[in-house]
């Protein structure tokens, strides 16, 4: 872990306790920057400021698994690497650290978390919102953003969830921690009981008038018990929507050339969306 540090965090109200935080110099530094420089805007929509920070961050690397530096689960801040998942969380909390009252790397550190874990605290590898259907959820029971799909014209969406219980080996901490298993399965369970909407990937471009920019989108797909393959960020031009993500393939941030609609037209994988707005 040569380069980063670890210093406490603050203690959440109701936290079993404060999280470790993993930090480097750098990483405050592009914080404090995005700070500055988008305070100006704090009386914007979040979507929009979503949006506008999620520009700042073109041409940043994509960088896989830099949550998961050791069995031990701690509050890692990386802007300098970002996968999908943790692109789509920075966006969405600094964009609420800039509309706070006291915006600050205190809390930013208070609103990541938030974003992150079940109920808001980190309390182990398993509080981690690891399906992006349980983040929806759970970040709409906290009154972070809200689940639009159904209202964009959404069809009921089956998910049904099994695969990091079925594939422990992939996660290194499950492989290394067999006991975290049942807890995972269990939440897996919970979350499958669910109802879910989502626009099938020919029916996007149909409902594309409702989508606003900077919604935050998720790629549900149809790998056995998964939910979602990828997230991203929704931009508008001419008309049109695209896709603002952290690309696997592109190796970094950037928006796709052409409309989603078209990107996923070919994919395999792809059924359709799931559309989140940020409050």
């Amino acid at each position: 872990m040569t380069g980063f540090f670890l210093v406490m965090g603050l203690l959440s109200e109701n936290a079993v306790a404060a999280p470790k935080i993993v930090v480097t110099e750098k990483d405050k530094s592009i914080l404090q920057e995005k700070l500055d420089k988008f305070t100006k805007d704090s009386s914007l929509s979040t979507g929009d400021l979503i949006l506008k920070i999620g520009n700042d961050f073109m041409g940043t690397p994509y960088v896989g698994k830099t949550l998961d530096l050791s069995d031990e689960e701690n509050l890692v801040i990386n802007l300098r690497e970002l996968d999908c998942t943790t692109f789509v969380e920075n966006c969405l909390a600094i964009a609420r650290t800039v509309k706070a009252a006291h915006p600050s790397f205190e809390t930013f550190i208070a609103e990541l978390e938030k974003i992150r874990y079940r109920n808001g605290y980190l309390n182990g590898y398993v509080s981690r919102l690891h399906y992006f259907s349980e983040w929806i959820t759970d970040n709409t029971a906290k009154g972070i953003s809200e689940d639009v799909t159904a209202k964009l014209g959404g069809s009921k969406c089956i998910v049904s969830l099994s695969f990091m219980s079925t594939h422990p080996g992939s996660y290194p901490q499950l492989k290394n921690n067999p006991e975290l298993i049942s807890e995972i399965k269990s939440a897996e369970t919970r979350v499958s009981a669910k109802q879910f909407f989502f626009i099938s990937k020919e029916q996007i471009a149909a409902h594309e008038t409702g989508i606003h920019n900077g919604d935050i989108v998720a790629l549900v797909t149809k790998i056995p018990g998964m939910d979602v393959s990828h997230v991203g960020i929704l931009v508008k031009k001419d008309g049109r929507v695209f896709l603002l993500h952290a690309s696997l393939s592109g190796g970094k941030v950037e928006t796709t050339k052409i409309p989603l609609a078209d990107y996923l037209k070919d994919s395999k994988n792809a059924r359709g969306i799931f559309v989140v707005r940020a409050k």
